[in-house]
């Protein structure tokens, strides 16, 4: 078992910047590829980047890229996740997922571990 712990959220003004981070804890001896998500109220949780077990492997969602920038500290358990530029619409739930796989992977089901989130608003 792997237990992720969210933490970076809050309030902020359209184009400035936060940094999420997700601190994994219990079984993390394993090779896991790490993952952000996000929830919007009313919409479905969509993703947003993952990293691959090494770092060397980083996928984005379209609307993440060249906004926001996933990467990972294996000696710290967390994988990180720097947002620039935030938009109105990047207001939401992100949560931070793992699975116990080399590879980075887009899908939501691949991912067996969930953090509880952390809310992230964007005001105008």
């Amino acid at each position: 078992q792997v237990q992720l712990v969210e933490s970076g959220g809050g309030l902020v003004q359209a184009g400035g910047s936060l940094r999420l981070s997700c601190a994994a804890s219990g079984r993390t001896d394993s090779a896991y590829a790490m993952a952000w998500f996000r929830q919007a109220p009313g919409k479905e949780r969509e993703f947003v980047a993952s990293i691959s077990w090494r770092g060397d492997m980083l996928v984005h969602s379209d609307s993440a890229k060249g906004r926001f920038t996933i990467s990972r500290d294996n000696a710290k358990n967390t994988v990180y996740l720097q947002m620039n530029s935030l938009k109105l619409e990047d207001t939401a739930l992100y949560y931070c997922a793992a699975t116990p796989s080399y590879i980075a992977t887009d899908g939501e089901a691949a991912y067996d571990y969930w953090g509880q989130g952390t809310q992230v608003t964007v005001s105008s």
